[in-house]
C-alpha cells in the first residue's frame, strides 16, 4: 500500500443486503455489479476494509438474543428489526473461512480481483484475542485458551462459559465486562502463536493486509495485567514481532494495521505494525479541546504520525454526522484526511449518516442522505486525491499573534509540498480566530502567487515574502481554509519594473 494511504470501511453484510435491494435480487461479494465498486474507487480511496466476512456463530447469535442490554441497541438503531436481522458479531469469529453468507471464499476472490482492477487493495480482519465458543480450536485445541473452573463458572457466570465439559474464560479486556458470546485465547501460549501464524498466512493468501482487532492486547503487559496467573509463564518474546515477522517472510507487502488505545500506538509500531488508530485525535476533535492539544499531536515525531491511522467514525464509533454536527465534522474532516498517516473512511460517513449500527445486525435502516454534506465531501475528496497528499513533505507551520490577539492560537496550520503546494489552515474553536502563518517553503521570495481553495470557493492573491515572512489569516468558527498554492507566471517587462 501506498505511503498515507486512503482506507474505505465497509461493513460487508449490511452492505451486500443494500446492494441487493438497490438491484431487486441477492447480492454477494461476487456478484456485486461494477458500478457499486467504480463508486467505491471513485473516492479515491486506495484500500477496501470488508469488515466481517469471516464465518459468524450461531452460538453467537443466540447469546446476542438473549442479551437485553444488546437487544435495547437493536431496536433503537433498527426498529422493526426481527430475529433474522441478527447475523451475529464478526467479531465472534467460528472459523477464519468467508461465510457462505457473503459468497464464500470464492465470492471474496472475485471481489478482491474486481478491487485490484480499479487499484484497490483489499483489507480483512484479524481478531487475534478470541474466537467463538463453536470454534474448531475449542474441540482440536483446547490448550491454547484460558480456562477457569467450576467455582468460576458459579461465582462469575458473566465471564466465563462451559464448552464441550470444559470451563473457558470469556473474551474480556482489562478495563470491561467480558465479552459472553467469545472466548479468551491465550496470548502465552507457544501453540496459539503458531496457529495464529497459520492463519494469517491462510488470509494473506486472500487479501492486502489486516485489521487487528484490539491488538493492543497480545503485549506481554498487558495479557500479563489482564489475565495474572491464569495464562501460565509469561515468554521472553512478544506475540506480535513473532506473528508478523513469519507472516512476512512469505508476503513482504502484507499490511498490518492495528486498533490501538491506552497511548500504545508507538509501541505497536515497534512491535511490526504499519499503522494504528490515532484514537488521540479523534478524542480531541470530539470533545473540543482546542487546538494546543491538536497541535502538541501534530508536532510529535514524523514517522510515528506516518504509522497512525486518523478516523472520524469507524463501526465502533458513533456515526461523525451526529457526534460532530455538520459544521464542525467538516473541519474535522479537513483536520483528519490532510494530516500524515492513513486516513479511514466508514461507507456511510460521507453521506452524512447518523445511526451506528450495531455489528450484530445485517440490515440497515433506511437513512436519507445530507445533500450540502455529500457535496462537501465530493469536493473535498476530489482535492486531497492528488498526489502531494500521499506522497508529498508534510509539516507543521508556524503561528503568531501579537499582543491584543488572544485568538492567535486557535489557528493551526500545515502545508504539503510535492508536485503541488498546498497550506491548510484550520479554526478548532467556536469563536472567530486570526494569525500570522510563515510556510516553511524558501523559494517564494520575490514571486506572487495564487491561493485557490475549491472547497470553499475561494481564490486569493498573495505575495512570496508574505507568506514567508506571515501571512495575516482570519477565519470564522469552524472554518478551514484547504489552498492549493499556485506560482502566478510574471512577464518579464514586469519584473524588471
Amino acid at each position: 500500500m501506498i505511503a498515507n494511504p486512503f482506507v474505505y470501511e465497509i461493513n460487508t453484510w449490511p452492505w451486500l443486503h443494500d446492494v441487493g435491494e438497490r438491484c431487486g435480487r441477492d447480492v454477494a461479494l461476487g456478484d456485486v455489479p461494477a458500478g457499486e465498486w467504480d463508486a467505491i474507487a471513485a473516492t479515491g480511496c486506495d484500500a477496501v476494509w470488508l469488515m466481517g466476512v469471516w464465518q459468524r456463530s450461531p452460538a453467537g447469535v443466540a447469546i446476542a438474543l438473549s442479551d437485553n442490554g444488546l437487544v435495547d441497541t437493536f431496536a433503537e438503531a433498527l426498529p422493526g428489526y426481527t430475529s433474522g436481522d441478527v447475523s451475529g458479531s464478526p467479531y465472534a469469529v467460528r472459523d477464519y473461512v468467508v461465510d457462505d453468507h457473503l459468497g464464500g471464499p470464492a465470492g471474496l476472490a472475485l471481489a478482491r480481483a474486481e478491487l485490484a482492477r480499479r487499484g484497490l487493495s483489499l483489507i480483512l480482519d484479524f481478531v487475534p484475542n478470541h474466537v467463538a465458543a463453536d470454534h474448531p480450536w475449542v474441540a482440536q485445541h483446547p490448550e491454547v485458551f484460558i480456562h477457569g473452573t467450576t467455582e468460576d463458572l458459579q461465582q462469575d457466570p458473566a465471564s466465563y462459559l462451559e464448552v464441550d465439559g470444559q470451563v473457558l474464560a470469556n473474551g474480556k479486556d482489562p478495563y470491561f465486562a467480558a465479552w459472553t458470546d467469545v472466548v479468551q485465547l491465550n496470548a502465552f501460549s507457544p501453540l496459539l502463536r503458531t496457529a495464529a501464524i497459520d492463519t494469517l498466512l491462510q488470509i494473506a493468501s486472500q487479501c492486502d493486509g489486516v485489521r487487528c482487532d484490539m491488538a493492543m492486547l497480545m503485549m506481554n503487559d498487558v495479557f500479563a495485567r489482564t489475565w495474572g496467573d491464569r495464562a501460565g509463564p509469561r515468554p521472553r518474546n512478544e506475540y506480535w514481532p513473532i506473528v508478523i515477522r513469519a507472516v512476512r517472510r512469505e508476503h513482504p507487502d502484507f499490511v498490518f494495521i492495528a486498533e490501538a488505545y491506552w497511548d500504545l500506538e508507538a509501541g505497536l509500531q515497534d512491535q511490526g505494525f504499519d499503522y494504528c488508530y490515532d484514537k488521540g485525535l479523534y478524542d480531541k476533535l470530539v470533545e473540543q479541546q482546542g487546538a494546543d492539544p491538536v497541535r502538541g499531536l501534530l508536532a510529535d515525531d514524523r514517522r510515528y504520525q506516518s504509522g497512525l491511522i486518523r478516523f472520524l467514525e469507524n463501526h465502533d464509533e458513533p456515526r461523525a454526522a451526529a457526534e460532530f454536527g455538520d459544521g464542525r465534522q467538516r473541519v474535522a474532516a479537513v483536520t483528519a484526511f490532510t494530516t500524515l498517516g492513513a486516513r479511514l473512511i466508514h461507507d456511510g460517513q460521507l453521506r452524512g449518516l447518523t445511526t451506528r449500527l450495531p455489528v450484530q445486525l445485517g440490515r440497515y435502516p433506511h437513512q436519507s442522505d445530507d445533500t450540502e454534506l455529500v457535496d462537501f465531501y465530493q469536493k473535498l475528496l476530489a482535492v486531497v486525491r492528488e498526489e502531494t497528499f500521499r506522497t508529498g513533505r508534510w509539516q507543521l507551520c508556524d503561528t503568531r499573534g501579537w499582543p491584543d490577539n488572544p485568538t492567535s492560537q486557535d489557528l493551526i496550520a500545515w502545508t504539503w509540498t510535492g508536485s503541488t503546494r498546498w497550506l491548510v489552515v484550520v479554526n478548532l474553536s467556536a469563536e472567530t480566530a486570526s494569525a500570522a502563518v510563515s510556510v516553511p517553503w524558501d523559494d517564494m521570495r520575490g514571486k506572487e502567487f495564487e491561493l485557490i481553495d475549491d472547497t470553499r470557493g475561494l481564490r486569493f492573491t498573495r505575495k512570496g515574502d508574505d507568506l514567508r515572512n506571515g501571512m495575516f489569516v482570519e477565519l470564522g468558527p469552524w472554518l478551514w481554509h484547504l489552498l492549493r498554492v499556485d506560482p502566478i507566471d510574471t512577464p518579464p517587462s514586469e519584473e524588471r519594473s
